[in-house]
C-alpha cells in the first residue's frame, strides 16, 4: 500500500497488483446520512443520484455510454458515515475513468428538471423499501437501539423531505461536505502509484474548500421496540443490543462470536431454529461497527403462529453463549470459517479497494492479511465469553417485528420484557 496527500488535502491510497488487467477506483467522501439536519433527510443520497444526471459538458447518457464503451462499470452508494463513487475498467482506460469521475464530482449541473425526475425515482425507491419487510425490521431495530444518534436514521429520507429538497439545498450541502479534505481516492489494480497521483492531481489539484466542523453526536438510548403490522406470510423478527464502535479492542472477538452464533449453516441459530426445530428458513446474526457506536443483532423469519417461540429461542441462545461461552470445537470452527472468508474476499479487487479506503477514512492502520489472521487466531474462549457477557448479560434487548401480528397480541404471546 502506498499513500500520498495532495496539497489541497485529498488522500490517495493505492495497491499495485500487476497480475490483473483492471483498475478498481473508489472516491470516498466522509459524508453520509448522519450529517443531515432533520429537514433535509435524504439529501446525501439525493446528491449521489444527481452526480449521474449530467455535467456542464456531458449528459447523463454520455456518462453511461463513455464507461459502457470500455466494458467497465460505474456506480455509487450512500451510507450513514460516507458516500462512495466507484468504478472498474480495463487498466488501459484508467485515465478515462478518473476523467469521468472528476467531471461528475466537480461539474455536475444539478439541473432542476433532472432533480424533479430524480425525486420521483427516489420516491419509488422508498416505496420498494416499504415493500421489503426484512429491510424494515433491520432499520426498525437500528432506530430502536441507536436513536437519537444520527446513524439511527434511514439513508433514503422521507417522502416529505425528499419532495421538499431544492437545487439550492443540494448546492449548499455539496459546498459544505464535498471538499478536498473529506475525500479519499483508493485505487487497486495494474496501475502504478505515481500514475494515480499524477492523474488525480491533474483533475483535482485546483479544487479548494474547507471541511465543515461537525458537532458532537447524541448518545443512543440503547433500548426500544419497533412493531409494524404488515400483511406478509412471515413475521420478521430482530432482537438486538448496543454493540461496539470500530475503535473497540474487542472487535475481533466480536467477529468470532457473530460467526459462531449466526454466521452459517453450522451456527447455533441455524442448527437450533432450522435444523432441530424446523421453525425458520432464514436465520442469522450480524453486527455493525460505526465510528462511535455499534449494534449486535439476531434475525429470524417465521410463521406468525411461531413468533413468540422464536423470540424466546433467539433470546435464549444469546443468553446461553454469555453464560456458558463456546465449546472449543465451536471456537475453532468459527475462527477457521472467518479466516477463510477473509482470504476469499481478498480475491475481490473491490474488497481490497474498500479496505484501503476505510482504513484511511477511519484513521486506522491497514492490517496485512497475515496480521488480520493473527488477530483472529489470538481470540480465545475467554475473549468470546467476555464479549458475549458485555453484549447479552449487561444490556436489555430491543425487539423489532414486522408482520401480520398486532403489537398487543405479540407482547402477550412472547411475554417479552424489554429489560
Amino acid at each position: 500500500m502506498q499513500k500520498t496527500t495532495l496539497e489541497n488535502g485529498i488522500k490517495i491510497v493505492t495497491e499495485f497488483i500487476p497480475y490483473v488487467r483492471s483498475a478498481t477506483v473508489g472516491f470516498w467522501f466522509k459524508v453520509g446520512s448522519q450529517d443531515e439536519a432533520d429537514e433535509q433527510l435524504g439529501i446525501s443520497h439525493m446528491i449521489e443520484h444527481m452526480m449521474f444526471k449530467g455535467t456542464t459538458s456531458r449528459s447523463a447518457r454520455e456518462i453511461a455510454e463513455t464507461i459502457d464503451a470500455t466494458g467497465g462499470q460505474l456506480n455509487a452508494y450512500t451510507e450513514k458515515e460516507y458516500t462512495c463513487y466507484y468504478g472498474k475498467v480495463p487498466d488501459e482506460h484508467f485515465s478515462l475513468l478518473i476523467e469521468v469521475l472528476a467531471d461528475m464530482l466537480l461539474n455536475s449541473a444539478f439541473a432542476d428538471q433532472e432533480l424533479e425526475k430524480e425525486k420521483s425515482v427516489i420516491l419509488e425507491e422508498i416505496r420498494m423499501y416499504e415493500d421489503s419487510p426484512e429491510d424494515l425490521v433491520h432499520e426498525g431495530l437500528l432506530e430502536s437501539l441507536l436513536k437519537p444518534h444520527p446513524v439511527s436514521r434511514g439513508i433514503l429520507g422521507t417522502r416529505e423531505t425528499v419532495r421538499s429538497l431544492q437545487r439550492e439545498d443540494l448546492l449548499t450541502y455539496y459546498a459544505q461536505h464535498y471538499v478536498p479534505s473529506n475525500l479519499i481516492v483508493a485505487v487497486v489494480g495494474n496501475i502504478e502509484h505515481g500514475q494515480v497521483v499524477e492523474c488525480v492531481a491533474r483533475h483535482f489539484s485546483h479544487w479548494r474548500g474547507q471541511r465543515l466542523q461537525k458537532h458532537s453526536n447524541s448518545r443512543p438510548r440503547g433500548c426500544g421496540q419497533y412493531f409494524r403490522i404488515k400483511d406478509t406470510e412471515q413475521a420478521h423478527i430482530c432482537l438486538g443490543v448496543p454493540g461496539f464502535s470500530r475503535k473497540d479492542e474487542d472487535k475481533y472477538a466480536l467477529h468470532v462470536l457473530d460467526t459462531a452464533l449466526g454466521g452459517g449453516m453450522s451456527s447455533r441459530l441455524f442448527q437450533t431454529l432450522r435444523e432441530e426445530r424446523g421453525l425458520v428458513y432464514s436465520t442469522f446474526s450480524y453486527h455493525t461497527c460505526y465510528e462511535e457506536v455499534g449494534t449486535m443483532a439476531v434475525y429470524a423469519g417465521t410463521s406468525p403462529k411461531n413468533t413468540s417461540q422464536v423470540i424466546k429461542l433467539l433470546r435464549e441462545e444469546c443468553r446461553r453463549v454469555a453464560e456458558e461461552g463456546l465449546r472449543p470445537e465451536e471456537l475453532m470452527r468459527a475462527k477457521e470459517q472467518l479466516k477463510g472468508s477473509v482470504l476469499l474476499e481478498l480475491e475481490s479487487m473491490g474488497t481490497r479497494m474498500s479496505r484501503l479506503a476505510k482504513a484511511e477514512l477511519y484513521n486506522e492502520r491497514l492490517l496485512t492479511p497475515q496480521e488480520l489472521i493473527a488477530e483472529i487466531d489470538a481470540v480465545g474462549l475467554g475473549d468470546v465469553q467476555r464479549v458475549a457477557h458485555r453484549l447479552f448479560a449487561e444490556k436489555p434487548f430491543s425487539l423489532a417485528v414486522v408482520g401480520p401480528i398486532p403489537k398487543k397480541e405479540l407482547m402477550e404471546k412472547a411475554a417479552f420484557e424489554i429489560a
